[in-house]
C-alpha cells in the first residue's frame, strides 16, 4: 500500500560566478586587504554551485547538506553584491522540472538575471530532493519513519516558501514547475505523506483506535485537498507527471479514509455500537473496491481489503445471531475527528547547521549605501569648513596686500628687498615657478579629452545595444518578451549624464584658473628672478628712518603676528577636519540587525553633528578674531601712512611691493588650484573606467540574453504548424452544456482508471440479423421487437466520442480525467458515422444498398428491414446506477 510521491529535480547550466564577481570585488576593494580574501571567497562560491547543482546528486542527506549550503550562502551574499540588470548581471538559466521537451524544440526553461530566481529554483531542488530522500527511508523501523516524516515536512516548507515568495522574487511569470499553483500543490502532497507517515507509526506502535483513526482522517482529508488542487489547476493536468500524479492521490484518500473507518469501528465495536462498526466496515469496503476496480496498478490495498472483510464478515455475523442492532446510515454516523501532526518546516536561514559565510567580513549593500550617502555629507560638511577658513585666508592675504603689509615695515630703508618679499621670491622658486605651472595647465586639457573619449564610447555602447534591441522588438512585437534596453539604461544615462555636467564645470574652472595665471604671470616671472635682479626691478625710494622704532610700527608688527598665528591654527584646524574619523559601518550594522531596515539620515545627522559640531564653533571664532584684527590693521596703518613721508618714487616703489606679494598668493592658490585639478581628472578617469566597464558587463549581459531568446524563439517559431490541423468546428456541433452538469457533487470526481491505463479497442460488434420478408412491416413505422426504440439504448452501450465536440447536447456530463489521445488525421479527413461498417454490404447475405438515382432495383433484390442502426440491437439492460468514486 506504500506508495509515495517524489518530486523530479530541475537541471540549471552553468553559471561562471567567478569572473564578474571578482571584477566587482577589485573594483569595490581594489588595494585593500579584504580584496585577495573576497576573490578566494568567490571561487568557494563557484565550487559549491558546481557541487550543488552540476552533478547529479545522490538520494541522501550528505546531498541535500549541499543544496542547504549553497541556499544560506546565496542568501547571505545577495544583499552583499548589486545584483542586478544593470549593475552586477549574473543570467541564471533553469529548465522546467516536468516539461520534458520534444525532438526537435528542446524542454521549456528560463533564464532571469535574478538572484531571488536562482534562490527559489535551489529551494524547489530542496524539496525534491527532500522528498525523494524521504521516499528512500525504510518505514519498518522508528528511525525511518523520523527521518521520512522529517524531510516530508521540509519539502512541504520548501515548496510552500516558493509559493509565497517566487513571484515577489521574479517580478515576471515564472516557468510552470516553480508557479504558485504547482508548488502549493506539491507543498499539500508532501504534507499529506508526512501525515500519512505519522499514521503508520501510530499502527506500528498499537496507539488507540480513536488516535489511529483521527490521523488517518486527517492524512485522507490532506489528500482530498491536494487532489482538488491538482485536478482543478488549469495548466497542470497536461503534464504526463501529474497525470500519474492524481490517481495516486484518489488512491490514498480512498485508502485513508477507508482505514479511518475501520479503526473507528474498531472503537465502536469497543463501545458495544455494533450497528455502527457494520455502517463503518461497509464503507470502507466500499472505499477498497473503489481503490482495487480503478487504482490497483498504482497502489495495492489486498491485505487492507482483507483485513477488512473478515472485519465485516464477523461483525455482521455476530449481528445477526446475537445483537440484532439496528445498522444505521452512513449520513446518520458522528464524523470522525481529525488529528494534525504535521505542519510545513518554516524556511529561516540558515538551513544547513554547517553553514559559514563566505563573506562574513563584507558589509551588505544597505550598509555599502549607506556608508556612500554618510561619506557624502560628511564631504559637504569638511568642505563647507575647509572653504570658509581658505576664503578667510584668502580675504586677509588680500587685504594685507593692498596695505603692502608686512612689506612697507621692512622696507624703511628705501634701498633694499624686503625680507618678506626674498622669502616669498624663494618660495615660488622652490615650488617651480612658471615652468611647473605652465607644464599643469598644459596637462589638464590632455586629461580632459581623455575623460571625455572614455565617457562617449560608453554611452556609445549602450546607444548600439538600445538600437538592436528596438529593432528586434519591432520585427518579434509581442514575442520579445524581456525589460526594454531604454528602461534598464535610465540608471546608466542619468550617471554618464552627471559626469558630463561635472566635466563642463571642470572646463569652466579651468577657464577661470588660465585667466589668473595670465593676470599675475609678468610679476611671478619677476619673483622667480634672482636677488639682486629682484632689487634692481623694484623702484628706490627715499628711506623714512624717522618711523623707525615709531609705536604705530609696533602696533602693526603685533597685528601681523596675531594674524600668522591665526592662519597657523587655521592650518591645525584643517588638518584635524579632515583627519576626524568615525566608525559608522559598526553603526549602520548594528541599526540593521536591531530593526532589520536603516535609517541612514538620522544616524548620519546624529553623529555628524557629534563629530563637527565643535569644529563648526572653532571655525566660526577664528572668523570672527580675524575680523576684529583687520580692522586694527586697517585702523594702525591709515595712521602709519599719515606719518610716512610719501612720495612719486615712494608709491611707485610701494605698488610694486604691493603686485609681487599679490603675485605670491595667487602663485600659491594657482598651483594649489592646478594639482587639485590634476588629481580629480585622474580620480575621474578611474571613476569612468569603472563606469565603462559596468556599461560594457551589461552590454555583453544583455547580449548573451538576446542570444539565447532569439534560440528560444526560433525554436517556438519551427514547431508552429504552418496551417491548422482541421478546420474549426461550426457552432451547431459545439456542444451545449447540460443543466444537470452544474449540480455535481462538491467533492472532485478522480480519473476512472481507464483514463490511466492502456486503451483496448472495443469488441468488434456482431453481424446485423434481418427479418424475413414475411415478418417485415413499413420500416417507416414499425421496427422490429427485438430492438429497442434509439430512446431506450443504454447511455454506457454508446461508445463515447473521440471528440468532446461531437458530444450530444442532451448527453448527461460527469467530472472527466485526463482526456484520451486524440489523433486529428489529415487535413481534409471526415471521420465516418458511428454506425458505419465499410465491411457490411456484401457480407452474410445482405444486399448492396447503393444504386444510381433513377435505377430499378436488381431483379430478386428484396428491399431489407430499415433499422435504426445498421446490426441488430441487444435487449435493452436495465441501468445500474453508477458507482461513486467517493463512496460516502
Amino acid at each position: 500500500m506504500a506508495t509515495f510521491i517524489s518530486v523530479p529535480l530541475k537541471k540549471s547550466s552553468e553559471v561562471d560566478l567567478v569572473k564578474p564577481l571578482s571584477k566587482f570585488v577589485s573594483a569595490t576593494y581594489g588595494g585593500s586587504e579584504e580584496q585577495s580574501e573576497y576573490i578566494r571567497a568567490v571561487e568557494e562560491l563557484n565550487k559549491l554551485r558546481k557541487s550543488a547543482l552540476g552533478r547529479p546528486l545522490d538520494k541522501h542527506e550528505s546531498s541535500l547538506e549541499i543544496l542547504l549550503r549553497y541556499y544560506d550562502q546565496l542568501c547571505a551574499v545577495e544583499p552583499k553584491f548589486p545584483f542586478s540588470e544593470n549593475q552586477l548581471c549574473l543570467t541564471f538559466t533553469w529548465k522546467d522540472a516536468f516539461d520534458k521537451g520534444s525532438l526537435f524544440g528542446g524542454s521549456v526553461k528560463l533564464a532571469l538575471a535574478s538572484v531571488g530566481y536562482e534562490k527559489s529554483c535551489v529551494l524547489f531542488n530542496v524539496g525534491a530532493l527532500a522528498s525523494q530522500i524521504a521516499s528512500e527511508q525504510n518505514l519498518d523501523n522508528d528511525e525511518g519513519l523520523k527521518a521520512a516524516a522529517k524531510f516530508y515536512q521540509l519539502a512541504s516548507g520548501a515548496f510552500s516558501h516558493i509559493k509565497d515568495t517566487v513571484l515577489s522574487a521574479l517580478n515576471r511569470e515564472p516557468t510552470m514547475d516553480i508557479s504558485p499553483d504547482t508548488v502549493g500543490t506539491l507543498g499539500q502532497i508532501m504534507l499529506a505523506q508526512a501525515q500519512e507517515v505519522f499514521f503508520v507509526k501510530a499502527t506500528s506502535d498499537k496507539m488507540k483506535d480513536a488516535i489511529i483513526a483521527r490521523l488517518a482522517n486527517q492524512a485522507a482529508d490532506f489528500y482530498g485537498d491536494a487532489f482538488k488542487q491538482c485536478q482543478y489547476k488549469e495548466n497542470l493536468p497536461k503534464y504526463f507527471y501529474f497525470q500519474e500524479v492524481l490517481p495516486v492521490l484518489a488512491a490514498k484518500h480512498c485508502i485513508m479514509q477507508a482505514n479511518a473507518e475501520y479503526h473507528q469501528s474498531l472503537l465502536a465495536k469497543q463501545q458495544k455500537k455494533f450497528g455502527e462498526e457494520i455502517a463503518r466496515l461497509q464503507h470502507a469496503a466500499d472505499l477498497v473496491k473503489t481503490v482495487a476496480s480503478r487504482y490497483d496498478e498504482y497502489v495495492n490495498v489486498k491485505d487492507l481489503s482483507d483485513k477488512i472483510t473478515r472485519a465485516l464478515t464477523a461483525a455482521k455475523k455476530d449481528n445477526d445471531f446475537i445483537y440484532h442492532d439496528r445498522v444505521p446510515d452512513l449520513k446518520d454516523l458522528d464524523s470522525i475527528g481529525k488529528a494534525a501532526l504535521v505542519k510545513a518546516t518554516a524556511i529561516q536561514v540558515p538551513l544547513s547547521q554547517k553553514f559559514t559565510d563566505l563573506f562574513e567580513k563584507m558589509v551588505p549593500m544597505a550598509v555599502q549605501k549607506a556608508m556612500s550617502i554618510y561619506n557624502q555629507r560628511k564631504a559637504e560638511i569638511v568642505n563647507r569648513l575647509i572653504a570658509q577658513m581658505r576664503e578667510a585666508t584668502n580675504l586677509c592675504n588680500g587685504v594685507l596686500a593692498s596695505l603692502n603689509l608686512p612689506a612697507a615695515l621692512e622696507d624703511l630703508s628705501g634701498d633694499s628687498v624686503p625680507q618678506s618679499i626674498l622669502e616669498k621670491s624663494r618660495a615660488v622658486i622652490q615650488q617651480g615657478g612658471l615652468q611647473n605651472i605652465e607644464q599643469l595647465i598644459r596637462d589638464l586639457p590632455e586629461l580632459l579629452q581623455r575623460n571625455r573619449e572614455i565617457l562617449n564610447e560608453s554611452l556609445k555602447i549602450l546607444d548600439e545595444e538600445e538600437a538592436t534591441d528596438n529593432e528586434l522588438r519591432n520585427k518579434f512585437t509581442q514575442r520579445w518578451q524581456r525589460t526594454p534596453s531604454s528602461d534598464l539604461y535610465k540608471s546608466l544615462r542619468a550617471e554618464g549624464t552627471s559626469f558630463s555636467n561635472v566635466l563642463d564645470k571642470a572646463v569652466q574652472a579651468d577657464k577661470v584658473v588660465r585667466e589668473q595665471y595670465n593676470t599675475h604671470c609678468e610679476m611671478i616671472a619677476l619673483l622667480c628672478k634672482p636677488e639682486a635682479e629682484l632689487n634692481a626691478a623694484i623702484p628706490s625710494a627715499n628711506p623714512a628712518k624717522t618711523l623707525q622704532g615709531s609705536e604705530v610700527v609696533g602696533v602693526l608688527r603685533s597685528l601681523l603676528a596675531k594674524m600668522d598665528e591665526v592662519k597657523k591654527e587655521r592650518e591645525q584646524l584643517e588638518n584635524d577636519i579632515k583627519s576626524a574619523q568615525f566608525d559608522m559601518t559598526t553603526r549602520f550594522l548594528t541599526a540593521l540587525a536591531q530593526d532589520g531596515a536603516l535609517n541612514e539620515e538620522a544616524l548620519s545627522v546624529t553623529e555628524l553633528d557629534n563629530i563637527y559640531g565643535g569644529y563648526t564653533q572653532k571655525v566660526q571664532q577664528s572668523l570672527k578674531t580675524q575680523e576684529e584684527i583687520l580692522g586694527n590693521v586697517q585702523t594702525s596703518h591709515q595712521e602709519f601712512s599719515t606719518m610716512k613721508q610719501s612720495n612719486s618714487e615712494a608709491n611707485q616703489r610701494e605698488e610694486v611691493m604691493k603686485k609681487l606679494a599679490s603675485a605670491h598668493d595667487s602663485y600659491i592658490e594657482i598651483s594649489k588650484n592646478l594639482r587639485e585639478g590634476t588629481k580629480f581628472y585622474n580620480d575621474l578617469t578611474e571613476i569612468l573606467l569603472k563606469f565603462q566597464n559596468k556599461c560594457s558587463d551589461i552590454v555583453f549581459a544583455r547580449k548573451t540574453e538576446r542570444d539565447e531568446l532569439l534560440k528560444e524563439l526560433q525554436q517556438s517559431i519551427a514547431r508552429e504548424p504552418s496551417a491548422p490541423s482541421f478546420p474549426s468546428v461550426p457552432a451547431y456541433q459545439s456542444s451545449t452544456p447540460s443543466p444537470a452538469a452544474s449540480t455535481g457533487p462538491s467533492i472532485p470526481t478522480p480519473a476512472p482508471r481507464t483514463m490511466f491505463s492502456s486503451s483496448q479497442p472495443p469488441a468488434r460488434p456482431p453481424p446485423p440479423t434481418f427479418s424475413t420478408p414475411a415478418t417485415s412491416t413499413t420500416p417507416s413505422t414499425t421496427p422490429s421487437t427485438n430492438v429497442p426504440p434509439p430512446a431506450a439504448v443504454p447511455t454506457s452501450a454508446v461508445p463515447p466520442p473521440a471528440n468532446p465536440s461531437m458530444v450530444h447536447p442532451g448527453a448527461p456530463s460527469q467530472a472527466q480525467g485526463p482526456p484520451y489521445p486524440t489523433y486529428p488525421g489529415y487535413p481534409g479527413y471526415v471521420p465516418m458515422p458511428m454506425g458505419y461498417n465499410a465491411y457490411a454490404y456484401g457480407q452474410y447475405g445482405m444486399p448492396y444498398m447503393y444504386q444510381t438515382p433513377g435505377q430499378a432495383p436488381f431483379p430478386g433484390a428484396q428491399q431489407p428491414q430499415q433499422h435504426p442502426y445498421p446490426y441488430q440491437q441487444q435487449p435493452q439492460q436495465p441501468q445500474q446506477p453508477q458507482q461513486p468514486y467517493y463512496p460516502q
